[in-house]
């Protein structure tokens, strides 16, 4: 007999347990599509490839001058600066803030804060000028 009770109750348990981790699930979810305002969709980080902004012919050479690193980075937005626009522009500085931050910090911060500045915040990197505050404010 006392091995049927404890069987009922190690049963009523679990049940227990997976009924209140789908509650939580569900209030998860709820808070997470509290924290966006109504008619507002939650702010998703850009695939960079994807933005707009600049020629896709451009893509190889800026592709080549992010693995060669931040100064080859830098040589190549001075180059090509004037053919490429917002969104595309702001992700690609700050993939430059990233790359010189660790040699560089002020220069670093200084080209985050513009970027921060002129970016609004419905712009699809908007997200990843958030995450990466804390480290260059």
């Amino acid at each position: 007999m006392k091995a049927l009770i404890s069987i009922v109750l190690i049963i009523a348990a679990l049940l227990g347990l997976k009924e209140l981790h789908r509650y939580w699930q569900d209030m998860k979810a709820r808070r997470k599509a509290e924290s966006t305002a109504p008619g507002e969709v939650a702010p998703v980080a850009a695939d960079p490839s994807a933005l707009r902004g600049m020629l896709p012919a451009l893509e190889p050479s800026l592709q080549a001058a992010k693995k060669q690193g931040a100064a080859s980075l830098e040589a190549w937005m001075r180059q090509y600066r004037a053919y490429v626009s917002d969104p595309k522009l702001a992700a690609i500085e700050l993939d430059y803030v990233v790359l010189a931050g660790a040699k560089n910090f002020a220069e670093a911060k200084e080209v985050f804060a513009a970027v921060k500045q002129r970016t609004p915040t419905n712009s699809p990197v908007y997200p990843r000028i958030k995450q990466l505050e804390k480290t260059f404010q």
